[in-house]
């Protein structure tokens, strides 16, 4: 499903105590709020009134409604009148999609001449919503609380944030991560528990065998690799003389392509230790899947080709980019201390500042029979954030570090790959001691769009530990918030 496929339900809750007239006038603004908040431009997904609340039955109802409905990615709730708290209760403890408070009110201000007893009875969501955040903090509920006016610009783009995070607990429940081959042998932070990743996450992680993927690649046509370049040409500058090397690679991308879709996969990993009957290293084949959306992870580390893949459906429509990332070497000259990442052949081309270009090099690693084609290109300018999953045996734990992409401040011309160069916060030095204190891989998915709220709030829907590092960050606070995390999550 697409982000405009998505949709979240809005129930407001009130009660019978005030009269029918009260009631017709909560149900007309909460359909009013609806529309307005639908046609401002900054959700990212349709929002449906569904209903006003008013007993027991009608919360419980609507939360099962939701919990099977493919198209509700999560339940955003706001109490107009007074909603006592002990009737959600049931409702709550079955809810399973995402949900989000919504603590707002009609009226942006008090009305001196206006406000009386009748006012206040009918705007109270001080009063209300109160009694609505006690409930779900009793039950010990994932939630997310959003407050202020419904019609502020900042507070609709935070609930638009929060639906993409959500959206991304949509994708993840229903993921599917092929495998072309194992991991690269004798390396520890591409394993990790997949029963537990299924159970958690959702994802569904197998294998195929690189000989199925060749087996794909005889069966493509000359004719569908003239198309797929063509595409080629139209994106990236050709600076090569070597169009078997590119026609080899679109092999590679529709075999693969054809092999995912017919599973449903929206993510895929290989490695360069298995190419069993290939001639090449998928490179410029695996980016150009990335920029069709489509999650990687290279050396077999399946857990970030889901998170890219995730991370790519809660950015749709966006376009600073997001793309897998490796941490490669580091610019240590005082006042210049630099992040180098980049990583074989693989970097996606949304990272690009420009247009990237097709260039084929020999690859010195792995069992490539010949020179592979991939898109070489430098990374665009901006604040971004890098992100990485780590099984901690026994849970799972994500770590996610604000960053700020520059201009690679050399041209390093004999580097034939992608490449990207950053500053990490809060200093290199600082924000690479926390990195490895918390145990970071050194793969990761970097995204301009994506923001470390929103990884927050990914990772507190689907009920795995947070880390961020960012410009506040200490050594000594991380290791004292890792310390007092490790004692919670295993009481949990």
């Amino acid at each position: 499903m697409k982000m405009q496929d998505y949709e979240f339900w809005f129930v407001v809750g009130s009660q019978f105590l005030y009269g029918e007239e009260v009631l017709e006038i909560v149900d007309r603004r909460a359909r009013e709020m609806t529309d307005e908040l639908n046609t401002s431009g900054l959700l990212p997904c349709r929002l449906v009134y569904k209903v006003t609340a008013k007993t027991n039955a009608e919360i419980r109802d609507v939360v099962r409604e939701a919990n099977y409905d493919p198209k509700c990615a999560g339940i955003i709730t706001w109490c107009h009148t007074f909603s006592p708290s002990k009737m959600w209760i049931n409702g709550f403890v079955e809810l399973q999609k995402p949900y989000c408070h919504f603590a707002t009110q009609y009226n942006r201000e008090i009305p001196n001449e206006e406000i009386d007893m009748d006012f206040m009875n009918l705007n109270q969501a001080a009063h209300g919503d109160r009694e609505h955040g006690f409930i779900a903090a009793r039950l010990r509920m994932p939630r997310k609380v959003i407050a202020g006016h419904w019609q502020e610009p900042a507070v609709r783009e935070r609930l638009g944030s929060w639906m993409r995070a959500a959206v991304g607990v949509a994708v993840s429940k229903s993921l599917k991560v092929m495998r072309f081959g194992d991991n690269m042998r004798e390396v520890a932070v591409t394993e990790g528990d997949k029963v537990e990743v299924q159970a958690k996450l959702g994802w569904q992680v197998n294998t195929w065998a690189v000989g199925d993927l060749v087996a794909e690649m005889g069966k493509v046509t000359e004719a569908e690799i003239d198309a797929l370049v063509a595409e080629y040409t139209e994106s990236y500058d050709v600076a090569t003389e070597n169009t078997d090397a590119i026609r080899y690679q679109a092999k590679e991308e529709i075999a693969m392509r054809r092999m995912l879709d017919r599973e449903g996969c929206k993510a895929f990993s290989n490695t360069f230790q298995d190419l069993y009957g290939m001639e090449q290293l998928p490179g410029l084949a695996s980016q150009h899947l990335m920029a069709l959306g489509y999650g990687y992870g290279g050396e077999g580390d399946w857990k970030v080709a889901a998170m890219t893949a995730i991370l790519k459906a809660m950015s749709e429509g966006q376009t600073g980019g997001t793309g897998f990332m490796e941490d490669y070497t580091y610019h240590l000259v005082e006042g210049q201390k630099y992040s180098l990442g980049a990583h074989m052949l693989e970097v996606c081309p949304t990272l690009a500042e420009g247009r990237p270009r097709i260039e084929t090099h020999h690859l010195g690693i792995g069992m490539n029979e010949k020179d592979p084609a991939r898109l070489v290109f430098e990374g665009k300018a901006g604040k971004a954030i890098v992100v990485s999953l780590v099984d901690m045996g026994g849970r799972l734990r994500l770590i996610c570090q604000d960053i700020e992409c520059v201009k690679p401040i050399m041209e390093m011309p004999n580097l034939p790959v992608a490449r990207v160069m950053w500053k990490a916060y809060p200093d290199l030095e600082t924000g690479l001691e926390c990195w490895i204190t918390a145990g970071g891989a050194h793969h990761t998915v970097l995204s301009h769009d994506v923001t470390a709220e929103q990884m927050r709030d990914w990772a507190r829907m689907m009920d795995i530990e947070f880390v961020h590092i960012g410009k506040g960050t200490t050594v000594e606070q991380l290791e004292k918030d890792l310390f007092l995390a490790d004692l919670a999550w295993k009481l949990k």
